[in-house]
């Protein structure tokens, strides 16, 4: 990574995270006034937002750039301009939660884009039943809506920490 660029609608949250990520991480990392800037000229770009109006447009996509769209976890929610969805190798996490959920499920109802033009399930890429990008100039989008086990992951790299600290409080558990 040569450099990130950080956009969000509250300016100072993206400055704080850019100055983060410097000292932290030592990435060379800048907020940027809009979210063009933030997109254009990148390979990659992450989405983690809110919104139900896209905020990313197609005419920023270049060929072989690759979005991680991460923010459109509830119905009616979406951050791509449902033509960036025409032109990309889409890859979701799962069907069934992205289609009602994900970035898919507004072009979907909308008929814009239709379950054929998924390319795959992300565990079929890490499995090797598919191959991922396979030229340079692919406009890629994984669809991230989350599952269950990053969240049981999450939960127990967050205990492992809490022990090694020494910090937390253990809890009887609900069901035995």
């Amino acid at each position: 990574i040569d450099s990130v660029k950080i956009f969000d609608m509250i300016e100072k949250k993206a400055e704080n995270l850019a100055v983060m990520a410097r000292k932290k991480l030592g990435l060379n990392a800048r907020s940027v006034g809009a979210a063009e800037e933030a997109v254009r000229g990148s390979d990659v770009v992450v989405t983690v937002t809110p919104t139900k109006t896209p905020i990313v447009q197609g005419e920023w996509v270049a060929k072989g750039m690759h979005i991680n769209a991460i923010g459109a976890d509830a119905l009616g929610k979406e951050e791509l301009e449902a033509g960036i969805l025409n032109r990309a190798k889409i890859v979701i996490d799962d069907w069934e939660q992205a289609s009602h959920s994900g970035e898919i499920n507004v072009p979907l109802s909308k008929k814009i884009i239709t379950r054929a033009n998924i390319y795959a399930e992300i565990g079929e890429i890490v499995a090797g039943a598919k191959p991922g990008r396979v030229s340079e100039d692919e406009i890629t989008v994984f669809d991230s809506t989350g599952l269950a086990i990053q969240d049981v992951i999450t939960a127990w790299r967050a205990y492992e920490v809490a022990e090694e600290k020494g910090i937390g409080q253990e809890i009887e558990p609900l069901y035995c």
